[in-house]
């Protein structure tokens, strides 16, 4: 071989190894900060390494915890919040300020390598922040650049309700009201930049919401023998993950960008939930991670059936089960580990370990809908000082909600904050779910199936 050949194939050789660096086969997790039982940040990261996690995003620039991440080979995504897309979009000293103060201090001790600005911004109702968060990621870039922060890479995650269509993947299809305005410019950005659309995937919404039309196994990257044909393309799928990430890759091509690479910021599954959330059980979340850290750890990669081979680097959501975290049960439980720092159930997320090392996972106990009544009442730990004033609002925004536990209604005894507050959530929420109104009430409520009526007071409720 000549000296010149033998300097190519070193040239390329060193490039594939840089490349397969930047964008290495390696899973990483979410740590979310929305609960007041968490561990403190030094602790919380040895969990992370404990994990064997590679990459960890956080959903701000928590100084602590940047700090407890300096000198550990984690690299770190952060996050400019929300709030902020607005002003920044059209001041460039203002991002600036916020770069210099936020990420500069920290880096590169700290391995920061992503920088997110909002967090699906898109699955918000139309509002001008939309349109401003093109110009705000295009400014904090330019600040990333002017401090020589040039490993950086700038984008912004978005849900996968950014698709107008998403069935068959080859009809993937950005939404009509932001695919001229947002998403053509944003995928220009990431294109230019050679950063990468950070999409959040989470097949298991998609199941819940049809769970008779879509097979469990197959939303749980589980399944042997079942498979989906997409007409337009020929492409063959084994997993729910697959088709909707194609159909990502599909709508990104309909806009004139095939090429832009993607990186799952989001994916998981819950451990637990409401009685009225359907497959939310320790073994699915199990069952779900393990096959997502088996798939994007293979080496070679696998990639997807629309971009074989191809590497999506990808976190978990999330660290912890967040108690503070508003929404359905769902929202609470998608942790790997409990506030108490052990774990929901055995999990690597370097993919080394064999399954046969893991302990028997319990049986899954909700994979078919419940069919019933359910009551929304008071949880065990909710704080009783917030309750008068989450009574007050059941109370206000429905007809007669609460006329029962007022004086000589047939709930008004016994005369309690408790027993009051377990009438009203559940009136309100018999009279609000078919129209959006949740059992959540900020943290204080949980849905039940034991039914709180006695004697002759009847509580409203729910029939699934």
């Amino acid at each position: 071989m000549g000296c010149l050949s033998t300097l190519l194939l070193l040239f390329s050789l060193a490039f594939a190894s840089f490349s397969s660096a930047e964008i290495s086969s390696q899973v990483g997790i979410c740590y979310g900060q929305l609960g007041n039982n968490l561990p403190i940040p030094k602790n919380s990261v040895d969990l992370i390494k404990g994990l064997k996690a590679k990459r960890v995003k956080i959903y701000d620039t928590n100084p602590q915890i940047l700090e407890a991440l300096k000198s550990t080979n984690l690299q770190v995504s952060v996050m400019v919040p929300n709030e902020l897309i607005n002003n920044i979009s059209t001041n460039q000293t203002l991002a600036d300020q916020w770069v210099k103060n936020n990420v500069v201090p920290f880096y590169p001790h700290t391995m920061i390598r992503y920088l997110l600005v909002g967090n699906e911004i898109l699955s918000s109702p139309p509002n001008t922040t939309w349109f401003n968060l093109v110009p705000a990621i295009r400014k904090i870039r330019f600040s990333v650049k002017k401090f020589g922060l040039g490993k950086i890479k700038v984008g912004t995650p978005l849900a996968i309700d950014m698709l107008e269509s998403s069935f068959p993947p080859s009809n993937g299809t950005f939404r009509s009201d932001i695919s001229e305005k947002v998403m053509k410019p944003l995928l220009h950005f990431l294109n230019r930049t050679k950063s990468f659309f950070f999409i959040d995937v989470y097949p298991y919404f998609a199941w819940a919401a049809q769970p008779t039309v879509i097979n469990l196994d197959y939303a749980m990257l589980d399944s042997k023998n079942i498979t989906v044909s997409d007409p337009g393309s020929g492409l063959v799928y084994t997993n729910l993950l697959d088709q909707m990430i194609d159909a990502v890759y599909f709508a990104m091509k309909r806009v004139g960008y095939p090429d832009v690479r993607l990186f799952i910021a989001e994916t998981g599954w819950p451990n637990a939930g409401g009685v009225d959330q359907i497959g939310a059980n320790i073994y699915n979340a199990a069952t779900y991670n393990r096959n997502v850290i088996k798939k994007f750890t293979a080496k070679p990669p696998i990639g997807t059936p629309a971009k074989p081979g191809v590497v999506v680097p990808t976190l978990l959501f999330a660290l912890y089960n967040e108690n503070q975290k508003p929404g359905p049960g769902t929202e609470r439980h998608f942790g790997l580990l409990y506030p108490n720092g052990t774990n929901v159930y055995g999990i690597d997320l370097s993919g080394k370990t064999p399954e046969s090392e893991y302990k028997a996972l319990p049986r899954a106990r909700n994979n078919e809908p419940y069919k019933g009544k359910i009551w929304c009442v008071v949880g065990r730990n909710a704080n009783a000082s917030e309750l008068g004033g989450a009574i007050s609002y059941a109370c206000g925004q429905g007809n007669r909600t609460c006329d029962e536990i007022r004086p000589g209604g047939k709930c008004y005894n016994p005369n309690s904050l408790v027993s009051h507050a377990n009438y009203a959530f559940s009136s309100y929420w018999s009279q609000f779910k078919s129209s959006g109104g949740t059992c959540y009430f900020s943290g204080l409520t949980i849905p039940t199936k034991k039914d709180p009526s006695y004697g002759s007071c009847k509580f409203p409720s729910v029939t699934l």
